[in-house]
């Protein structure tokens, strides 16, 4: 009987050491303060292609994977009111132009001459009348006639030129007009071509031929085919600490087991609302040897880095401010700096205190 307690008190003893938590100490180490953020790869210079007009797809010049140039058509939206329209145009600027308009001038230019000349005739007339008059010799009569004659001449010429100078003002205009019209005809026609803005490659199709589109309605994707840009959500009680040039530590879900490194190269100076976040972007400067636009990665941004820091797992920690010691005895501690596994110990603690997990 004696000998089954004996074994039973034993087993109790065993249990309880079994059940003792196990403690650990704060380490010497470096610690590296970031911010989480999570995002996407794009493309640089990577768009949305719209048309700006509404109406069929007549046609499609490029396929998916395509390098192109600035100017480069992709498709073609069918216009053919537009078309003939332009195709007006372009008369009404033939018929208006100066080239067609020079016999109308001619004319008026010969009518001013021959107005001229008989005013140089006239005016010599009336000079030799009015000598003659001033010697009495002649009639009234003929004076006032050659007098009254001269003034015709005088109006004449003056309407004349007067005529061609509207005439020579009016043909430029409507010269002018109708190229402007032909420009305008021009490029609204051209707005039925949809061309690429940057030098890169057709990401994506959106849309096939014979489809009715709209100017709400994106068409492709374009891109650089050879840099990408790193977009970065990163939370707006977050953003003060964020600057330009600072580290990124990325991730990618098809790369296990590696890290990239890039560097913050733009903040956007407004949040975005519907999910209080801000949206900065970083390049590579340790990047994966192939890219596909639109991955997702995770991220950490690199704040501060300190060595020889006394380092303690931060869920040994309650509060950020409480940890409990092997005794059971809590005590209050200060932390530097933190990362999402583990945190700096500014002091209440040393490294030769054994900490166990606090308890929930």
């Amino acid at each position: 009987m004696k000998n089954k307690i004996r074994i039973l008190f034993v087993a109790l003893i065993v249990g309880a050491c079994s059940k003792k938590e196990e403690s650990i100490s704060p380490t010497i180490g470096t610690i590296t303060e970031s911010i989480y953020a999570s995002g996407n790869l794009k493309s640089q210079d990577q768009y949305q292609a719209f048309v700006t007009v509404n109406g069929v797809i007549n046609d499609i010049f490029v396929q998916e994977g395509d390098s192109v140039h600035i100017g480069t058509p992709l498709l073609s939206i069918a216009h053919e009111t537009q078309q003939l329209n332009l195709e007006n145009a372009k008369l009404n600027e033939d018929f208006s132009s100066l080239q067609a308009n020079q016999g109308r001038l001619q004319e008026a230019k010969a009518f001013a001459q021959t107005a001229k000349a008989k005013l140089n005739l006239d005016s010599s007339v009336y000079i030799r009348q009015k000598a003659l008059w001033a010697q009495q010799i002649g009639t009234r009569i003929d004076f006032e006639q050659k007098e009254l004659a001269y003034q015709n001449s005088r109006t004449n010429y003056l309407s004349a030129n007067q005529k061609l100078s509207d005439l020579s003002r009016q043909i430029k205009f409507n010269a002018a007009q109708a190229k402007k019209g032909v420009q305008l005809s021009g490029r609204l026609a051209a707005d039925f071509t949809l061309r690429s803005k940057i030098d890169g490659i057709v990401l994506s199709l959106l849309k096939e031929k014979g489809e009715i589109v709209n100017s709400q309605t994106p068409i492709a994707i374009l891109g650089n085919a050879h840099a990408y840009v790193l977009e970065l959500q990163v939370d707006e009680k977050d953003i003060f600490n964020v600057a330009l040039g600072q580290k990124v530590i990325l991730s990618f879900d098809a790369f296990k087991n590696e890290v990239f490194e890039a560097k913050i190269v733009r903040l956007a100076p407004i949040m975005n609302e519907r999910n209080k976040t801000f949206l900065v972007e970083a390049k590579f400067t340790k990047a994966p040897k192939k890219l596909f636009p639109n991955v997702s990665f995770e991220a950490n941004i690199m704040l501060r880095t300190k060595h020889n820091a006394l380092i303690l797992p931060r869920n040994y920690i309650k509060n950020d401010s409480l940890v409990t010691l092997a005794d059971g005895s809590i005590r209050v501690v200060k932390l530097g700096l933190t990362d999402f596994q583990k945190a700096e110990i500014l002091h209440g603690i040393s490294k030769q205190d054994a900490i166990i997990k606090p308890k929930e």
